[in-house]
């Protein structure tokens, strides 16, 4: 196997989306068919997990959170005018793999160790895209999003949806900024939908208990928590860089409402939101 795997958390919620779809009931909140191929070797350990112990509250905190985002941010682009869709920190995502993309150029950004490592997978499942994905290699450390994005065919005078989900929380705020500033430059009418974790106060109980649960652990794999926002203060982050913000997501309100009525351990867990804004009108 060549390059870098994802990191465990990317893999953790591709295990989640794919172990929704064999535990929890319907009416199911997300269906992404194609995340258990895109674990590889890794995908009978991580979905086992949920497969053994489905209804523990942390392993269903995980599913919820990973299915709900997804669902909304798809949605979103479906609803959208939109040709040109940019993953940030794509990862194990699948939406190239599964569609519907007609019409739509998809953008996968993320670091060229772990693209080698998916595009070898791919490979040896032959797994082929049901759209027009392409691969843009970005080292956040070295390369410049904006270049990068152009070199692969990126067209700047278009509107583009951005998708920039369980990334910004391994963040500081100074790399978010950088980051918003380098997407500053989208054409008029750009949405992002950006996932954030809420600032401890106004977290509810369930999020309370999936951070003390979850927290030492990503810290201990590397991956700590770096940043948390309230909606304002996210706001006025997204506003510096020419963002105006449309609303803030909470899990409850990601899905349908009766979605939430359910027979399975799932439930809403209000630790991240979703940021939808817009660049200009």
């Amino acid at each position: 196997m060549i390059g870098t795997e994802p990191s465990r958390t990317a893999m953790m919620a591709a295990a989640a989306r794919a172990a929704h779809l064999l535990i929890d009931s319907e009416p199911y909140l997300f269906r992404d068919t194609m995340a258990s191929a895109l674990l590889g070797p890794h995908a009978e350990e991580l979905i086992g997990y949920h497969l053994h112990h489905g209804d523990h509250p942390l392993l269903a905190a995980v599913r919820a959170q990973a299915t709900v985002r997804s669902h909304w941010t798809e949605q979103r682009l479906a609803e959208s005018a939109a040709a040109q869709y940019v993953v940030l920190g794509a990862g194990l995502d699948s939406f190239g793999y599964r569609g519907p993309a007609d019409g739509i150029r998809i953008f996968e950004v993320d670091h060229p160790g772990t693209q080698r490592w998916k595009r070898e997978i791919l490979a040896i499942g032959d797994i082929r895209p049901v759209g027009d994905v392409v691969f843009v290699p970005v080292d956040f450390e070295r390369d410049e999003l904006p270049r990068q994005l152009a070199e692969a065919g990126f067209d700047r005078e278009r509107p583009a949806v951005v998708s920039w989900l369980g990334v910004s929380m391994y963040l500081t705020t100074e790399a978010i900024g950088a980051t918003l500033a380098a997407l500053s430059g989208l054409a008029s009418g750009s949405e992002l939908v950006m996932e954030y974790m809420l600032d401890p106060a106004l977290r509810d109980g369930n999020g309370h208990a999936y951070a003390e649960s979850v927290q030492p652990v990503t810290s201990a794999q590397g991956e700590p928590w770096l940043s948390t926002f309230t909606p304002e203060t996210l706001d006025a982050v997204l506003r510096r860089y020419g963002f105006t913000t449309v609303e803030h997501i909470s899990h409850r309100a990601a899905v349908p409402a009766g979605w939430w009525e359910r027979a399975d351990a799932l439930q809403p867990v209000d630790l991240c939101r979703l940021a939808h804004a817009r660049i200009g009108g």
